[in-house]
């Protein structure tokens, strides 16, 4: 288990106003998965963790309490497919390089 990862799920999580349900369509898991990342009874893959990192828009170092600092600004993605959640990111991306 990474020590402050289940809390910082579900803090992320209600504060972009998402269900479990949502995440665990998002990132390709069961809901009793997500669920099991928020009780820390599972530790997500790297690759479920960069898929949070997105979803969350906060860094991996966050995630695993590297970095302390919680993200600025959240985005609610409620409601967006996955299709319409990388295009934001790729134009945040592309203003972020101007």
């Amino acid at each position: 288990m990474i020590k402050g990862l289940p809390e910082k799920l579900q803090k992320l999580r209600s504060k972009n106003g998402l269900s479990q349900k949502q995440v665990a369509d998002r990132i390709g898991v069961s809901p009793s998965i997500v669920s099991g990342y928020e009780t820390g009874e599972r530790t997500p893959s790297t690759d479920v963790l960069l898929s949070l990192s997105y979803l969350y828009n906060c860094s991996t170092d966050y995630l695993l309490g590297k970095q302390n600092i919680e993200p600025d600004v959240t985005l609610n993605t409620a409601g967006l497919t996955d299709k319409q959640i990388q295009a934001l990111i790729a134009l945040i991306e592309s203003i972020k390089s101007e």
